[in-house]
């Protein structure tokens, strides 16, 4: 088996439609996550939804996404890579189809959950038929052409999903998948190729239970996540209930896969220390990407007026960085220089970003003002993605390489969904204590308070109001100006301490196992 997977490697131009493919592929599922964000208000119309039974169509697709990603490595051996794939891609375009043409907010939800099925399985599934296109010396040049899908998914969603909206209607940002997942069904049979796998198993050897506990344990997770700032967390009886089934759902589900004799995730890969770090570092990233993209558009859109599209369109100079570092980063690798450094480094240009974002919010910032900033954002992810994803790797051996990139693949998904959960929390309850505090201190028989009050009351009488009304208005602008001010403190905050958080992980980057400098044979993965 060892001999027949070198002939996987690829060149010319079969390569290059394999790798297009695939990133494209991995392109769809990424930007399917985002771009719906934009459209709910119109789906929510168009289908009498309420806002609660909306915010299901995103919660379907992360539910389904975190249950199936680490299953694709046991799914791939089963079924064989390119059959795999292929079926995926089916299953997304089909259900991208569906979702168009749902006439009620419930179907929509269940072909949502459907796409995220197949959508989950592209992800990880692409890295490792680009990463075994590629020959050895040229792995991390794979690596980085595989993350700046990656990295691009995420902000192309909101432009292109407000383009959409503005010009057409919601149902096309299902409907552009449908011709590109057609291609690409037809180049994958045509050109994917999968390696012979040993050790398929019968359908009595499958591990029917662990399946169970994984789709219980880690669905049960990802919807109090998405679900608990909406549900005040743990004053829910829900929430607590579903915390409860997660933590003994996954507590169980590892314990079988611990005893049983065919696990479908093998987690004694896990024994690893580059891997375990390195999940580990998957999960931070996530928590960085994510959450810096759900919050900058968040706070444009909310509190400066912005329209989505603008929004997306911000993000777009830190994406071209991103793609122009990653050539820059592979080379870098490939002459030797130890990725934990580059890792290091990476984290370290991201507190700077984030402090920098600390600095110039306010009420009236500009695109100007975050041009530099998201700049340097696109640096420090240029120098975190390709070095995170090779080193989790670089010691791994074999099939244990499909294991772990559907581990890294899996915290990723994990760490975007605590991300945004923890934002959302923290904003709120930050803007709850800045808002108490900046109370605190307008004192009526403060003149300068007072003036103001007097000044705004006067100009609302000037305009018709009665003094009675007038009076009203002027509290309640004097309350929003308050609220304003207090939700930007907020968002500063956030800032600040995912900031301080990455400048804290730079010391524990540096306990990296030193790599071995020789090149580790990524085709070798039975992904």
């Amino acid at each position: 088996m060892q001999q027949e997977l070198p002939s996987l490697v690829e060149y010319g131009p079969r390569r290059a439609i394999i790798t297009i493919t695939a990133v494209v592929c991995a392109l769809l599922e990424i930007i399917d996550t985002t771009i719906v964000n934009v459209a709910l208000p119109d789906m929510r119309g168009s289908l009498g939804a309420t806002l609660n039974e909306v915010s299901w169509v995103i919660t379907a697709y992360s539910l389904a996404n975190v249950i199936i990603v680490p299953l694709t490595s046991w799914l791939s051996q089963q079924f064989g890579r390119r059959n795999y794939f292929a079926a995926s891609v089916i299953i997304f375009t089909i259900c991208s189809f569906l979702c168009g043409n749902a006439t009620n907010i419930w179907e929509l939800v269940v072909f949502r959950f459907m796409q995220g099925l197949g959508g989950g399985a592209l992800l990880v599934t692409s890295q490792t038929i680009i990463t075994e296109s590629w020959p050895t010396e040229k792995r991390a040049t794979a690596q980085a052409i595989y993350t700046l899908g990656v990295i691009v998914g995420p902000t192309l969603g909101p432009p292109l999903g407000g383009y959409i909206i503005d010009n057409f209607s919601w149902p096309y940002i299902f409907y552009i998948n449908i011709p590109v997942g057609i291609v690409a069904t037809l180049l994958t049979l045509q050109f994917v190729r999968s390696p012979q796998y040993e050790q398929k198993r019968s359908a009595s050897q499958v591990d029917w239970l662990g399946i169970f506990l994984l789709a219980v344990g880690i669905g049960s997770l990802q919807f109090v996540l998405e679900k608990g700032q909406e549900e005040d967390w743990f004053s829910s009886g829900m929430i607590i209930i579903l915390s409860v089934i997660a933590v003994f759902g996954i507590f169980f589900f590892i314990w079988r896969q611990w005893v049983y004799e065919y696990p479908v995730v093998e987690l004694r890969v896990l024994r690893n220390g580059n891997l375990r770090i390195g999940v580990i570092l998957s999960f931070i990233m996530g928590f960085g990407l994510f959450g810096s993209t759900f919050v900058i558009p968040l706070y444009t859109q909310s509190l400066l007026g912005w329209t989505a599209q603008q929004s997306g369109m911000l993000q777009l100079p830190s994406t071209i960085f991103v793609a122009v570092m990653m050539p820059v980063v592979a080379i870098l690798i490939q002459k030797g220089v130890p990725q934990k450094y580059l890792i290091a480094i990476g984290m370290s240009v991201f507190f700077i970003y984030s402090y920098m974002s600390y600095k110039v919010l306010g009420p009236d910032t500009s695109s100007a003002d975050f041009f530099w900033v998201l700049i340097i954002r696109g640096f420090g992810l240029g120098l975190l993605s390709v070095p995170v994803s090779t080193m989790s790797l670089s010691t791994l051996k074999g099939k244990e390489i499909g294991q772990g990139a559907a581990f890294s693949g899996m915290m990723r998904q994990l760490g975007g969904a605590f991300g945004v959960a923890l934002i959302s929390t923290f904003v709120t309850r930050q803007t709850d204590y800045h808002r108490s505090t900046l109370v605190d201190h307008l004192d009526v028989n403060n003149p300068d308070v007072m003036n103001r009050i007097s000044q705004t009351a006067a100009s609302m009488h000037a305009k018709g109001f009665d003094i009675g009304t007038a009076q009203q208005k002027a509290y309640a602008l004097m309350d929003a100006s308050v609220m304003k001010q207090a939700t930007i403190l907020s968002y500063m905050d956030v800032f600040l301490w995912v900031g301080v958080m990455f400048l804290v992980c730079v010391p524990f980057v540096l306990l990296f196992v030193k790599t071995s400098r020789n090149k580790v044979n990524m085709a070798d993965a039975a992904h």
